[in-house]
């Protein structure tokens, strides 16, 4: 509820001039001493809560480091690498078509339990009770979502490139992929065409431990109906999950369902139009950094969080030595617990801004308070795009007032970046205008003043939180206000078929209504009759290409004969597979932080098959000890149908410090960093070799 400096082991207030005049002046002097690499950004603002980002990003760029860690670089990245090589654009994604599709294929997804969709478990039920409607879920456990399925493959743990491999060669060797699209749509697929032709699908599906009939079917069904696909965490942060997203789009593109009503196609955005390939999409190019040790790239300009111990433990010169964190909680959200502890400790500067003391708060020098999602004005983390045909937007507005000292987390890396001389000067002429409420005269002063400090135009979060913010009570509020005035012409024939008008005042006239209507807007709509999908693509043709080098070595690793001597790696120590990551109606974060919540229920439990618990000798609801190579915890254990002998489930984001005690097990400190994919830097969450064994 206030500025705290640690003194020692313990924490004293302090005013929050002293706590940012102090902070300003370490980290000009440890980024003046040595140098921009060694400055990391980690968080800078979460799903429910993205305003401030472009406050967080503005200063780690002020400062000249490219160091931005966050949580989609442990989940998505890979699947972002893949589509920037496929589709010419890190930020270009296929999603299904749920409106219009006739049948699903779900791999290692659990809407009914982690969303992703708007209201996905009435959607998905509706779905699965539909009879002309067809759902099929690959996931090595019966899931909530595989209990409504029609077919359910209960795959082997960690054979999901095995089957996508296989499914493309039946699915080519059969005769049932759509040539025609290909030819329109598609390049590059002649140069990986052997890899499937010649591949033995029968022995892979043997090792993924399915049926070679069921899997056919399936094959045959999604090539012969108005199908789309889907997959999540259980592939994405599995073995092979780089490549696994590549040959994902290798399947959609073969069987033409891409860019097609019913298929996965590209959300549009308000911002939106005509996609252009840029750098992003290569990390080769030399402008953008590297970590220093582990030699990882940025993807879409964030860094994996698996690779930061390292990078701050290491002895190199450029090692990261002062981090911020803001809106997240390293030392129980990522991989390996104990590798983030002891990293942590050896930093030179950490500063924490969050609105809970937490695990990561306690190790820090600072601890800056922000306010909560109910006391700012704030917005999710999909600001130009919520569906398809009709673009939502939403801007949330406070209801509460803060009980403390709080600050709006925008509004102190404000603070900061003025003290490091980040914020241009502004003319008096540019404050007088903002606060006299006339926001087209505003626009005009602003647009006037740029010209004439074009520079000025890289600290725009800035210049807007000090004037307009001012004036609106948000810095946040205020950038969003400036977000909306340049949007393309592409962005004003959407809203037009929205009701608005297009012109220079589209974007105050979409401001003021959202204002007006906290629930959100429609603020655009596609022509859907005039809609081309493909012009999307950023690609130099246009079309998708499947020539993606870097896969070509990787697939046929995928060998039925390789992956089964792989898979037995570690088994006569760590004889189970783990999932770290549960999805459930009790590990939302306030339920997780405070006990109460889940007061009578079973929230933090390690699930297992009941043949494993016979063999072991175990029983339901006893204690038991699970360990990894990166350290072990203590939980009770359920025994239950729903998951597969051999493999184990723990729910994440447990194991939080509540008034000094420690509640659940913290799944993240039985992973190992340095298990991660070969691109991505995605840590092998669904993929953890372990043993469990019983405690009195």
């Amino acid at each position: 509820m206030h500025p705290l400096k640690k003194i020692g082991d313990t924490f004293e207030r302090v005013s929050w001039d002293q706590a940012l005049d102090e902070i300003a002046e370490k980290l000009s002097a440890l980024t003046g001493q040595h140098g921009p690499r060694s400055f990391a950004l980690m968080g800078g603002g979460s799903i429910g809560c993205a305003l401030q980002g472009m406050f967080a990003v503005n200063l780690l760029r002020g400062l000249g480091s490219q160091y931005f860690y966050n949580a989609l670089a442990q989940e998505l990245t890979g699947r972002y690498w893949a589509d920037g090589k496929t589709y010419g654009n890190q930020s270009l994604h296929a999603t299904p078509h749920l409106d219009k599709t006739d049948m699903l294929l779900v791999f290692g997804w659990n809407p009914m339990m982690s969303h992703h969709t708007p209201q996905a478990r009435r959607v998905l039920s509706k779905f699965g009770k539909d009879p002309d409607k067809l759902l099929v879920v690959v996931d090595p456990r019966v899931s909530e979502t595989a209990k409504i399925a029609d077919i359910h493959l209960p795959i082997r743990p960690g054979t999901d490139a095995l089957l996508y491999r296989a499914m493309i060669s039946i699915i080519l060797n059969e005769g049932w992929h759509d040539q025609e699209y290909m030819e329109k749509h598609v390049s590059g697929f002649e140069s990986i065409r052997p890899f499937f032709i010649d591949f033995d699908a029968k022995a892979a599906i043997e090792v993924c431990e399915l049926d070679y009939d069921k899997v056919r079917e399936v094959c045959h069904l999604f090539t012969t109906r108005k199908s789309s696909h889907h997959s999540d965490l259980g592939v994405l942060m599995n073995r092979h999950s780089t490549l696994i997203s590549y040959l994902e789009t290798v399947l959609r593109a073969v069987c033409g369902r891409i860019g097609v009503e019913g298929g996965n196609i590209f959300p549009v955005s308000l911002r939106g139009g005509v996609r252009r390939r840029t750098a992003d999409t290569d990390e080769r190019e030399s402008r953008y950094w590297r970590t220093v040790v582990t030699d990882y790239p940025g993807i879409t300009r964030v860094y994996p969080p698996n690779v930061m111990p390292e990078e701050i433990i290491s002895d190199n010169p450029d090692r990261l030595r002062t981090v911020i964190v803001s809106g997240a909680n390293p030392l129980r959200s990522f991989a390996d617990t104990s590798a983030y502890e002891n990293a942590f400790k050896r930093l030179d500067l950490l500063v924490t801004i969050d609105v809970a003391m937490t695990e990561t708060a306690a190790l820090s020098d600072y601890v800056l308070p922000a306010l909560s999602a109910y006391e700012s004005w704030d917005a999710g983390l999909v600001l130009w795009a919520g569906g398809f045909p009709k673009i939502f937007m939403q801007v949330r507005h406070p209801v509460l007032e803060p009980e403390g000292k709080q600050m709006e987390a925008g509004e102190i890396f404000l603070r900061l970046a003025d003290r490091l001389g980040l914020v241009p000067e502004i003319p008096d002429s540019l404050y007088n205008t903002a606060y006299e409420g006339d926001r087209l005269r505003f626009g005009m002063a602003l647009l006037k003043y740029l010209k004439s400090n074009p520079r000025a135009g890289k600290s725009m979060p800035y210049v807007l939180g000090k004037t307009l913010g001012k004036k609106l009570g948000s810095a946040q509020l205020a950038s969003f206000w400036g977000a909306l005035q340049s949007l393309p012409p592409a962005g004003h024939d959407l809203a037009a078929r929205a009701g608005f008008h297009p012109g220079p005042g589209l974007g105050e006239e979409i401001f003021q209504s959202i204002l007006q209507h906290p629930e959100g807007i429609c603020v655009g709509e596609v022509d859907i009759e005039g809609w081309d999908h493909f012009q999307a693509l950023a690609t130099e043709d246009g079309r998708i290409d499947l020539n993606v080098p870097e896969m070509t070595d990787w697939i046929q690793e995928i060998d039925p004969a390789i992956e089964a001597e792989k898979l037995k790696e570690g088994e006569e120590e760590y004889p189970f597979i783990m999932s770290s990551g549960r999805h459930m109606d009790y590990n939302a974060n306030t339920q997780m932080r405070d006990p109460a919540w889940n007061k009578g229920k079973r929230a933090c439990t390690a699930i297992m098959h009941p043949k494993d618990a016979e063999k072991l000798g175990f029983k339901d609801g006893q204690m038991v000890k699970v360990t990894t190579e990166a350290g072990e915890e203590t939980l009770e254990l359920q025994v239950t149908n729903s998951t597969r002998p051999g493999y184990i489930m723990i729910p994440h984001g447990f194991g939080l410090v509540f008034q000094g005690k420690t509640y659940g097990a913290n799944a993240n400190r039985l992973a190992k960093n340095t298990h991660r994919d070969r691109i991505a830097g995605t840590p092998y969450h669904r993929y953890i070799r372990c043993r469990v064994e019983g405690i009195s």
